[in-house]
């Protein structure tokens, strides 16, 4: 990955880790030991965005934080599946290679679905789970900005040619813009610096599933009916309450299919929460993992 501004890579002294899924690499953090926090990050982003929750977890916990396939350090293949479905797989494929158990899962934005489908598919490995600003179930609230960013051709100029999607998220997705020094920024627009490096943040866009004909609404709709199964573990909703797109409806449906889960809402904060608030971010979920922890002897969850 070649860049003009690498003053970015003193925010992310991390070591890079890397698995081969059928031959392309599939990078992620890998810092610290003890119980594993799983960070599953969205789209326009990449592991850069959890840099800070890294940094301040790796002392007590093992933080595992992958980058999807097209993103981030990971390869970007022009032509792959780029599909919900798929990045699941992969997602579990790290899991499993790794052997982790009594997982946290960490997730934002497209995060979460990815990392639910991942724990749909291996519940015995998870113990824990942390939301914000994210969905993994259907929604009727597609906002204008997006369904732009879809247009046929239109769209993928933009998000390609352009990299208008995440120069966008730069401008709109953070409330508090003074945090996005030029390193910051630096540091986001890294792997995503030509056409050929926006291919996974175009199809991310395009895989949004607004109609029954999608070919990712089936995956959602089926992840949508089992979530309740996962109902039986410590869940907590941190919110960033100035969202334009993961707005309150998102957090109130979670709240329909997880009735116990705990909320933190962060009334300053938007869809990135964690360069809003960090330290709120850090705070609450420190405390919900201390207030929450796994039995003795728990394992795997054999019985689940």
């Amino acid at each position: 990955m070649s860049s003009t501004n690498t003053t970015w890579r003193a925010l992310y002294p991390f070591a890079s880790h890397e698995m081969l899924l059928d031959g392309r690499r599939y990078h992620y953090l890998d810092e610290g030991q003890g119980e594993p926090l799983l960070l599953v990050h969205g789209n326009p982003t990449w592991s850069f965005y959890w840099r800070n929750l890294v940094s301040a977890f790796r002392d007590r916990y093992r933080v595992i934080v992958p980058d999807h396939m097209g993103c981030g350090l990971s390869d970007k293949p022009q032509h792959y599946n780029y599909r919900l479905a798929q990045h699941v797989e992969n997602l579990n494929r790290l899991v499993e290679s790794l052997d982790l158990e009594n997982v946290t899962l960490i997730a934002h934005d497209w995060g979460g679905a990815i990392g639910i489908g991942a724990a749909l598919q291996s519940p015995g490995r998870f113990s824990r789970f942390i939301m914000m600003n994210t969905a993994a179930f259907r929604s009727p609230h597609i906002p204008w900005q997006i369904r732009l960013a879809r247009t046929p051709l239109l769209g993928t100029l933009a998000i390609r040619g352009g990299n208008a999607f995440l120069r966008a998220a730069l401008r709109t997705a953070t409330e508090k813009r003074e945090n996005f020094t030029p390193q910051v920024r630096a540091g986001y627009l890294a792997p995503y610096h030509s056409w050929a490096n926006r291919v996974a943040v175009n199809a991310f866009v395009k895989d949004i599933p607004c109609t029954p004909r999608h070919a990712s609404y089936v995956t959602l709709r089926r992840m949508e009916e089992s979530l309740p199964t996962l109902a039986d573990r410590p869940w907590l909703l941190v919110w960033g309450m100035r969202d334009w797109c993961f707005h309150e409806w998102y957090l109130q449906r979670f709240l329909e299919l997880i009735p116990h889960a705990e909320v933190r809402r962060l009334p300053n904060a938007g869809h990135w929460l964690v360069e809003d608030d960090p330290e709120a971010v850090i705070r609450n979920i420190d405390e919900f993992i201390n207030q929450n922890p796994v039995p003795a002897g728990q394992g795997r969850f054999a019985n689940r």
